[in-house]
């Protein structure tokens, strides 16, 4: 086993937040596989972006337990963690569009600042009535955005970059990330914070650059890329985000935080034609090809940092961890998977959807 020795490992009952989401349901399936003895709550709201048959597979073993709840429910999350004898909160539910900060900043503030305090409380008075057991662990799940933007010439984001948020949403991940290391520091809650690059892989909702991009090319239609596409972000496969979050939690110190990176830094308009050539080679009835045809150059968002980078030194030294997936063998898979899996992508194009995308993607042109 990759962490701890299954034998001599003490299981874990685990509150998943957005467990039904992009990032938290790959966790959820991660966490299950690797650690079949643990308990496992997922307490998700089913928002837009949360999705149940994520979890297909796994609703209806006796180790899950799928609650649908808002986690600014402050009785809902204390009756769970007595219920359930909670010890450890993986804390990924979040408003995190960019482009939906910037219609709608309140949800943001509302999920990522009043949620994260709401559970934080929760969690600390669950874990003085326990005895302040030293194994419990809150882990907040956050993003580079917080450090602003860089140049390109600038070295990569580390742990100690003074935060910059240039975004309604990545100010409330900032706002979130300060409460979750406050806690530790004046209460002595045993907290983790990641701060992680752009993800990719299964189960991405489609309003994101590239499963946008996947189902784009398959329907034949644009493929907006704001600006002039010379945006850089480092990506990370999905299943590589898990396997660090794995390893944060069994190996790392309490108060700790530790950046995570894909090593995978490219432009948007590259990214767009490496997805287009990937189609291209395992899609045969594309109704446009070759599908570089589709890409379109719109009006970039308001506040659009230039470029992201992580350095993730730390964890690599620390913790030893490293991702096993380049960007090459990331997207391939990522690509297969939204191939076989239309069935999955085609019921989230609803009306409300399409609305959406219409009023981001027309007003930018």
């Amino acid at each position: 086993m990759a962490f701890e020795e299954t034998l001599t490992r003490t299981p874990r009952k685990l509150i998943v937040t957005g467990g039904a989401g992009f990032i938290g349901s790959n966790f959820v399936h991660h966490w299950c596989q690797t650690y079949p003895g643990d308990r496992v709550v997922v307490l998700d709201a089913l928002t837009y972006a949360g999705n149940r048959s994520n979890l297909a597979g796994l609703e209806g073993k006796a180790n899950l337990r799928f609650v649908e709840g808002d986690i600014c429910n402050r009785s809902l999350v204390d009756n769970l963690l007595v219920e359930e004898d909670i010890d450890t909160i993986v804390h990924f539910a979040a408003e995190s569009h960019v482009d939906r900060s910037i219609l709608g900043p309140g949800a943001f503030v509302q999920t990522n600042v009043v949620g994260t305090f709401t559970l934080l409380e929760a969690f600390r008075q669950h874990w003085l009535s326990a005895g302040q057991p030293s194994y419990y662990r809150f882990h907040h799940v956050s993003t580079d955005e917080v450090y602003g933007s860089l140049d390109p010439t600038d070295p990569g984001f580390s742990e100690t970059t003074p935060y910059a948020p240039n975004s309604p949403y990545s100010a409330s991940k900032a706002g979130s990330d300060h409460l979750v290391r406050a806690y530790h520091h004046t209460y002595g809650l045993p907290t983790l914070i990641t701060n992680c690059s752009n993800n990719y892989g299964p189960y991405h909702f489609p309003e994101k650059l590239i499963p946008l991009m996947c189902i784009n090319i398959l329907m034949g239609k644009p493929l907006p890329v704001y600006g002039d596409g010379q945006n850089v972000r480092d990506w990370l496969y999905v299943g590589d985000h898990c396997s660090a979050i794995d390893t944060v939690i069994h190996k790392a110190k309490p108060g700790e935080t530790y950046n995570i990176g894909g090593n995978n830094e490219v432009k948007n308009i590259d990214l767009v034609h490496m997805l287009c050539e990937l189609m291209n080679e395992l899609a045969p009835d594309l109704p446009v090809r070759p599908a570089q045809n589709l890409i379109t150059f719109v009006k970039d968002r308001p506040g659009h940092d230039r470029r992201y980078a992580i350095d993730a030194t730390k964890i690599r030294t620390e913790l030893e961890w490293t991702p096993a997936e380049t960007l090459e063998t990331g997207l391939r898979r990522t690509v297969e998977w939204f191939l076989n899996h239309q069935g999955w992508w085609q019921p989230l194009l609803s009306e409300e959807y399409q609305a959406y995308y219409r009023q981001v993607y027309a007003e930018s042109k």
